[in-house]
């Protein structure tokens, strides 16, 4: 894989922006009425993580799209893409801003991912053939509360696992983050993979951007083990070893760069659900090879920034990634650690 070559992430950083760019004050954060539930009938986990789902987050009926299409399957062809997007847009209300899709599999639309492809629709300008920027997203680092509304764009995350006990894990997970303003830690790991650790120079930002608002620790090392108290861990491996002794606070965004992570349900490398697993809320891979330009995966800083400044996960991770169109968001994306009045719980079902 091209990650295993020369490091190309650097070319891009005039791409990306300062730390007068990267401290931005959001307009607010999404909610359940902004959010659409689309589940793929066909697939039995779909319907049970969709039904729990919308149980937990008080979504409205009306906002639970249901399509049909082969489930389990690595890729989704955009031919039969198209047709199943369109039936997710007609039954789209108006005042809906995002999606949440509730299956692991499929996870690619032939050279995007599932999420980019619902968000942008099917573009081959979102995609490229090893290390070559694709089109930008304009919800990168966007000041916008309502993104559909001010870009055309519904940002998409997938409730991805691979049971329904790990489903309920997850959600149960970003419903009690919200509000909870934890007092955690950001863990951002520089390690010995020299075309995996390019995002260390962005470490910096995110303590900047930080400041008194949260503990960073930058770490000369390849693994972290027996923290207590994770709330971001960034790092660059192809996998990343000791999370069973980790404990990640309710609402916690963790991934790894690298090339396959995003391949959820039969990567080589390290699946981006092992963060979940492990107690993560949120995280982000690329189901196809992206080569390691940095505008293809989160920026720490700006990432942090969003959340901590009150938006859900969803925004937070999705304004933080330049070129998106490689990589898919999984984790709950009603998480709200730090939104700024703490909301109204959401019922247990």
């Amino acid at each position: 894989m091209a990650l295993a070559g020369r490091v190309r992430g650097h070319a891009g950083l005039a791409a990306l922006p300062l730390l007068a760019a990267v401290l931005a004050t959001p307009a607010g954060a999404l909610d359940r009425t902004h959010l659409a539930v689309v589940v793929n009938t066909r697939d039995a986990l779909s319907v049970a993580i969709g039904e729990y789902y919308a149980a937990r987050r008080r979504i409205s009926f009306q906002n639970v799209i249901r399509v049909a299409f082969e489930p389990g399957v690595p890729n989704l062809p955009a031919r039969d893409f198209d047709a199943v997007r369109a039936d997710v847009q007609r039954q789209t209300r108006p005042g809906v801003q995002a999606y949440a899709l509730t299956w692991a599999a499929p996870y690619r639309v032939d050279c995007m991912s599932i999420t980019s492809a619902f968000a942008f629709g099917f573009d081959p300008a979102h995609c490229a053939d090893g290390c070559k920027p694709t089109a930008a997203s304009p919800l990168f680092n966007s000041a916008a509360r309502l993104p559909h509304a001010r870009h055309g764009v519904r940002p998409t995350m997938a409730l991805a696992a691979r049971s329904l006990e790990e489903a309920r894990a997850l959600i149960d997970r970003g419903v009690a983050a919200d509000g909870s303003r934890p007092e955690g830690t950001a863990y951002l790991l520089s390690t010995s993979d020299g075309a995996r650790n390019v995002r260390h120079v962005l470490y910096p930002l995110l303590a900047q951007a930080a400041r008194e608002r949260l503990a960073v620790k930058t770490l000369q090392q390849d693994a972290l083990e027996n923290a207590r108290d994770v709330l971001f861990y960034f790092t660059g491996r192809i996998r990343v070893e000791g999370l069973s002794t980790l404990r990640f606070l309710p609402g916690a965004i963790a991934d790894h760069l690298t090339s396959a992570g995003g391949m959820l349900t039969d990567s080589p490398q390290m699946s981006a659900l092992a963060w979940l697993e492990a107690g993560a809320t949120g995280s982000y891979g690329t189901v196809v090879e992206p080569c390691n330009l940095l505008q293809k995966f989160p920026h720490p800083a700006i990432v942090a920034d969003r959340y901590l400044a009150g938006e859900t996960l969803i925004e937070a991770y999705w304004k933080g990634v330049l070129m998106p169109g490689q990589g898919i968001f999984v984790g709950e994306p009603l998480a709200a650690p730090f939104a700024r009045s703490e909301p109204r719980r959401d019922a247990a079902p």
